[in-house]
């Protein structure tokens, strides 16, 4: 996990990776709160049966659960001290180029695009990449917005 001091440090480290995470793997468990939690319910994610004869061979991952986990995986990657708060502003540029098959393995690297100071505090902007174990095209590739307050 890579620790900054404070938002100066974070500013000077634009255009940097931020190396990657763990893999964790997707449970269907997990697909199924996902899908209760917000209501898509649709069979290719959470019927097993009727997924093996589906497009993938398998029930898949919400999209969206991908982006759920960003969070989570940027605690991983990166941590900023000598701050007030910090808020998840928004995204930017989502895409879903390839499912993640329940049973994979998934774990996001992240990129520095940039920091920038406004009215309302420190505002970065990272490129999140989850990717699939064994696969080519990533799962998830977001531009992830964080609101700073120092201290």
């Amino acid at each position: 996990m890579r620790i900054f001091a404070n938002l100066n440090e974070l500013k000077a480290a634009t255009g940097e990776h931020l190396g990657h995470t763990e893999w964790r793997q997707v449970t269907q468990e997990q697909v199924d709160l996902f899908a209760d939690a917000t209501d898509d319910h649709q069979w290719i994610h959470v019927d097993v049966e009727r997924a093996k004869d589906g497009p993938f061979g398998a029930t898949i991952a919400h999209g969206y659960l991908s982006l759920a986990l960003l969070p989570s995986f940027m605690t991983q990657l990166f941590r900023v001290d000598g701050l007030k708060m910090g808020i998840n502003y928004g995204l930017n540029k989502v895409r879903f180029p390839a499912p993640v098959p329940v049973g994979a393995k998934i774990r996001a690297g992240a990129e520095i695009i940039d920091v920038k100071d406004t009215p309302a505090g420190t505002l970065s902007n990272l490129r999140i990449t989850v990717e699939v174990e064994g696969q080519g095209k990533p799962a998830c590739v977001a531009e992830s917005l964080s609101l700073y307050i120092a201290n």
